[in-house]
């Protein structure tokens, strides 16, 4: 059983320390960033090397598509998701984005990309702005809809954030405490539609790093009222909950990483991301091991079910889709 530790490295291949790192129980996966990627014969070796050392990790990635786009060298450049948005056979190309995503994740031997985002594009944030699909929720979760079919019939998982939305809010979470001011009746009749609608839809989930001080004075992944009464109890949605990188500025309200973690997990989150930042990770497994925290068994329906064949080119629907979305010139 996983651990509640989402861990990286800092290079192409492990060392060491790294292989010493993954063997604790307390971590769960591991998640690579553009650093670890050369191309997709090493990053498949990678996970070799990774799986031989724990061959129950999750090992996840972001590859959204646009500029949220890790794997580059030898993997299609896919577009932002806004940009599929203004064709006429936009659900269409959605579900064939989603499916290359996929099926070209899974194929080097990773588990998850961590997608869609189901932010609404409000023009406020520049953190969000393109990565979403649209600024109406009814067409954002269409089109999410349509991307989530692709991801689940290459046999990926699903993941939509940043619950209960991002886009409102316009400091960048990565090096600010975004703030949202709305009330619940507003963010729950437009943000939180894509949530809502595509709750058994969804695989997993990933909170924001927001305030919403007219519902909690904790950034949505910390608090209990967001995930526990509104989307586990509210929404229904009985998926994994994985928090956003505790390394994150947005984070850092609730003290050290070791703090950050043990409050994640109190709110209801499932795994606990601590990235760019070996010390901080050390931190997190130490609170991990003191606190003697029993994984949930949810996490093991993240595991990718896809095929991880290196000739995937080769299938019909590969070339369908390729062809879909050059028509439409969403990609070269």
């Amino acid at each position: 059983m996983q651990g509640s530790l989402m861990m990286d490295i800092a290079g192409t291949w492990l060392t060491a320390e790294d292989r010493q790192m993954l063997r604790q129980p307390e971590v769960g996966g591991l998640i690579i960033f553009a650093r670890n990627i050369e191309s997709p014969r090493q990053v498949r070796e990678l996970c070799q090397s990774i799986r031989a050392v724990r061959p129950d990790l999750l090992l996840a990635v972001d590859q959204e598509g646009g500029r949220v786009q890790r794997l580059r060298q030898g993997f299609l450049r896919l577009p932002a998701m806004r940009a599929i948005a203004d064709n006429h056979n936009a659900e269409e190309l959605a579900e064939h984005c989603g499916w290359l995503m996929a099926t070209e994740v899974l194929a080097v031997g990773l588990d998850l990309s961590f997608a869609p985002v189901l932010d609404l594009d409000h023009q406020r944030s520049a953190v969000v702005g393109s990565r979403a699909f649209e600024g109406d929720a009814q067409r954002a979760t269409t089109l999410a809809a349509a991307f989530i079919r692709g991801m689940h019939q290459a046999g990926m998982a699903a993941t939509g954030k940043h619950f209960p939305g991002h886009g409102w809010a316009e400091a960048d979470s990565h090096v600010a405490i975004p703030v949202d001011e709305r009330s619940l009746d507003e963010i729950r009749a437009c943000d939180m539609q894509p949530f809502k609608r595509l709750a058994g839809e969804l695989d997993a989930v990933m909170p924001a790093h927001v305030i919403y001080p007219q519902v909690d004075e904790q950034p949505a992944g910390f608090s209990r009222r967001w995930l526990q009464d509104i989307l586990r109890g509210e929404l229904g949605f009985d998926g994994v909950i994985f928090s956003d990188d505790l390394s994150m500025a947005g984070a850092h309200v609730v003290g050290d990483a070791g703090k950050r973690i043990e409050a994640a997990l109190a709110a209801g989150c499932d795994m606990g991301l601590v990235c760019n930042d070996r010390g901080a990770a050390e931190l997190a497994l130490s609170a991990l091991q003191r606190l003697q925290v029993t994984p949930a068994e949810r996490l093991q329906r993240m595991r990718g079910r896809g095929h991880s064949c290196t000739d995937y080119r080769q299938a019909p629907r590969w070339s369908a889709a390729v062809a879909a979305l050059r028509t439409a010139q969403l990609i070269d």
